[in-house]
């Protein structure tokens, strides 16, 4: 996927309501296999091209939806932070 598309992919995903997410349409994360060996920009892009939406997954069942509050930081810096934590 390019990067248009990921952009694109990154603004839709985020509008989804939490209420109108269908857990059989997530992906698990646990599911979602990251090489460790590649650079954090490289495994986010990896990220963004396994998942249906990079803001919606499931947990053992459970449904997750991340949001970001209105900061410096920026979505790129946050996903990247979670990937790390999740793929350490």
């Amino acid at each position: 996927m390019n990067l248009i598309d990921l952009k694109k992919k990154i603004s839709e995903s985020k509008k989804i309501d939490f209420n109108d997410i269908d857990i059989k349409d997530v992906d698990e994360i646990t599911d979602i296999k990251i090489d460790k060996r590649k650079s954090s920009n490289e495994r986010l892009v990896d990220f963004l091209n396994k998942t249906k939406n990079p803001y919606v997954f499931s947990i053992k069942g459970k449904l997750v939806k991340i949001s970001f509050s209105n900061t410096e930081k920026t979505a790129d810096d946050c996903l990247t932070s979670v990937l790390q934590n999740l793929y350490k």
